[in-house]
């Protein structure tokens, strides 16, 4: 009875092997069954990096007119007073009501 075990042992080694590898190829993290999620999340990641892209070259641009060669200091003065409300006590404000006509 053992020299006929030993005559189908490698094939059942055999066997089992292919099992498991066609297993794991079809249900793995890299598998065929989830192929279709991972192309989904691709096209996601895909479309937060363009819109990130976007964002990051509109601050570049930003960033750009903030550098002292292409900055008026006079302007940057106004533009606070203006967004945070506060001047220097020695400075005349004259407040102008726009026109809603």
């Amino acid at each position: 009875m053992i020299p006929r075990l030993q005559t189908y042992l490698p094939t059942a080694v055999l066997a089992f092997l292919i099992f498991y590898f066609a297993f794991h190829a079809l249900t793995g993290d890299r598998g065929l069954l989830l192929a279709r999620q991972r192309r989904v999340m691709l096209a996601t990641k895909q479309a937060e990096l363009a819109q990130l892209q976007v964002e990051r070259r509109e601050l570049e641009i930003r960033a750009r007119l903030l550098r002292d060669q292409s900055l008026s200091a006079d302007l940057v003065e106004e533009r606070a007073h203006v967004l945070l409300g506060f001047v220097d006590p020695k400075d005349y404000v004259i407040r102008v009501v726009p026109d809603r006509g």
